[in-house]
């Protein structure tokens, strides 16, 4: 995992460098992107007592301020790039492998984060808004 100050989304390939976004011959792409909520992380951290960097949980896109919708179909826009909200993004074993107890701690509420496929592309970089817009 790398921590990137700006990276370009695209529909065919999710964020520029990871593999895991693009979508297969056939496939629906529902897990182009992964977002995280920092409260969220930061909670799981408390409760466990450990004091691991996001990048931990291997999401590619760390959020601040923002409540992330738990209901799929739920458009993100940040500039000119628009993701639409998949499912879940549950938290799996490596969790507890990196640190007892961070799955479990992950599991309420969506805490893991959000998955999403790309509809629109684009550059983003830290800082920029993002606006939700509800279906």
């Amino acid at each position: 995992m790398e921590t990137l100050d700006h990276v370009h989304v695209s529909i065919e390939s999710g964020l520029a460098g990871d593999f895991r976004g693009s979508v297969k011959p056939g496939g629906r792409g529902r897990r182009q992107v992964s977002l995280i909520e920092r409260g969220d992380w930061d909670r799981a951290m408390a409760e466990t007592g450990h004091s691991l960097p996001w990048q931990e949980r291997r999401a590619n896109l760390l959020v601040d301020g923002l409540d992330l919708p738990q209901v799929p179909g739920t458009r993100l826009r940040i500039g000119t790039v628009v993701l639409l909200v998949t499912q879940e993004c549950d938290p799996c074993s490596r969790m507890e492998t990196i640190a007892p107890g961070l799955k479990a701690a992950l599991t309420p509420d969506w805490r893991g984060g959000v998955l999403a496929r790309v509809v629109a592309g684009g550059d983003i970089a830290i800082g920029d808004t993002i606006e939700v817009e509800h279906p």
